[in-house]
């Protein structure tokens, strides 16, 4: 069999695994059924997973769960200790301090964030920092569509991440975006749809779900967000709600997009870092 038919089939089975685990988050950890769904001996399957994945089984479990975990505590009022059960935590002090230290802060004091909605400090001056202007060239990527809902993307960026590193694209300063088509509150989470997107170099050609695509260039106002990804919303609502009204600038006919500035597998979510691109017609006479 050629070599790059093999490592299509090698990367279809992890693929397989990153769906089963997102699809049973609430299911224990079972590594001999995770090897049936690979079609991989139990013997090498958790290597295969480590070496393309660059993290265990049990590190991507523990990061989805906590990464749910800090949407529903935004976005609801279920209660602690039933989200730390449901996180797969057998109590309510382990899960708040494996949620510190990732998020920053413990689970209460992080849903009390929402108190300052749209980031309005206490004395109502916005907290914001200031919009950038910048005229980029184009992007050349590859990219996985996702359709669903936005919190559930990072789906596609493992097998997109994975689908890279097998074939060497994970070099030094390649750009990690992710494109975003619709709105949340106007379009059903089932049918959102988005692109997961690494910076390519010219001569690879896409296969599979993989698709070679560019992210238009030109001018954009840049916003930068730091922290979770849960609460990039927030950002996005100042910049819609705040800062277009009054900047001057005009949206082009392109979809916004967010570049992940490092990695959320090594990363405390408390300081990911995340320059969302809002296209516009022309930078504002001397903004640029």
């Amino acid at each position: 069999m050629p070599k790059d038919a093999t490592l299509d089939r090698h990367l279809a089975r992890i693929q397989r695994v990153i769906d089963h685990i997102a699809a049973h988050l609430d299911d224990p950890v079972d590594l001999d059924r995770l090897a049936e769904v690979a079609c991989f001996s139990p013997y090498h399957f958790h290597r295969a997973y480590r070496y393309l994945l660059g993290e265990t089984v049990a590190d991507t479990v523990r990061r989805l769960r906590l990464h749910r975990a800090a949407g529903t505590l935004l976005e609801s009022e279920t209660a602690v200790a039933r989200i730390a059960r449901r996180a797969g935590y057998g109590s309510t002090a382990a899960f708040s301090r494996a949620f510190a230290g990732r998020y920053g802060r413990p689970p209460g004091a992080y849903r009390g964030t929402r108190r300052s909605f749209p980031f309005d400090s206490p004395e109502g001056e916005t907290a914001m920092p200031d919009v950038t202007y910048r005229t980029l060239a184009p992007i050349r990527v590859a990219a996985i569509r996702h359709t669903g809902p936005y919190m559930e993307v990072g789906r596609s960026f493992d097998i997109l991440m994975s689908w890279a590193r097998a074939r060497q694209l994970l070099r030094p300063g390649a750009r990690s975006l992710g494109i975003y088509y619709d709105d949340p509150a106007a379009t059903p989470p089932a049918v959102l749809r988005s692109d997961a997107c690494l910076e390519v170099p010219e001569g690879v050609t896409g296969e599979g779900e993989v698709v070679l695509r560019t992210v238009a260039g030109g001018p954009h106002a840049v916003l930068r967000h730091t922290g979770p990804y849960a609460e990039l919303e927030r950002s996005y609502a100042w910049l819609y709600r705040t800062w277009l009204p009054t900047s001057g600038a005009d949206p082009a006919e392109a979809p916004i997009f967010e570049e992940y500035l490092n990695d959320p597998r090594s990363t405390p979510a408390a300081e990911l870092v995340t320059d969302i691109h809002l296209p516009v017609r022309a930078i504002p006479d001397g903004r640029g």
